[in-house]
């Protein structure tokens, strides 16, 4: 197969390189292909959020990963969920759905919200009465408007959410 590919190198039909990382040898490809690849490489895309049990073999933080800095106290502890953006933890909702822990980029997207409103959607949480957000009361932290104009109802323990 190499020599066949070889010669359509030669005659420019396929170019020859290392298009995928991890894989080894050489890889040829259509010219148009190369470009695709390139171009994406190119766009930085962000990934739609991902909720995982913060127990969950998938989410290193907390195991093989050391947590990133926070003002809370992140554990990895049963019936906690972590949000994850482009592979990094964005929030932990601690047990229960009383509380968050922010890590950085929190502050920066609101997409983690809609993917903690899920955890209601889908049956997860009965419902999502946040109490405290990084050991602070929600109502003084800057969460609170952003929660409350995403859906969350202002009460006298926090910010609730019921779906």
């Amino acid at each position: 197969m190499y020599p066949v590919l070889k010669a359509l190198e030669e005659r420019g039909e396929v170019r020859r390189g290392y298009f995928v990382a991890g894989l080894g040898a050489a890889q040829f490809a259509l010219p148009g292909a190369v470009d695709r690849l390139r171009a994406v490489r190119e766009v930085e895309q962000a990934e739609a959020p991902v909720v995982l049990a913060a127990t969950d073999p998938a989410q290193p933080y907390g195991a093989a990963v050391a947590w990133p800095d926070s003002q809370g106290r992140p554990s990895r502890s049963a019936g906690g969920h972590v949000v994850l953006v482009d592979g990094a933890p964005i929030v932990l909702v601690e047990r229960g759905g009383r509380s968050l822990v922010t890590f950085p980029g929190a502050a920066e997207t609101d997409a983690w919200i809609e993917a903690v409103q899920g955890l209601v959607k889908n049956g997860r949480l009965a419902k999502l009465e946040i109490a405290k957000v990084d050991g602070e009361p929600v109502r003084e932290t800057p969460l609170a408007a952003r929660l409350e104009a995403a859906g969350f109802s202002p009460g006298y323990r926090g910010m609730t959410y019921r779906g």
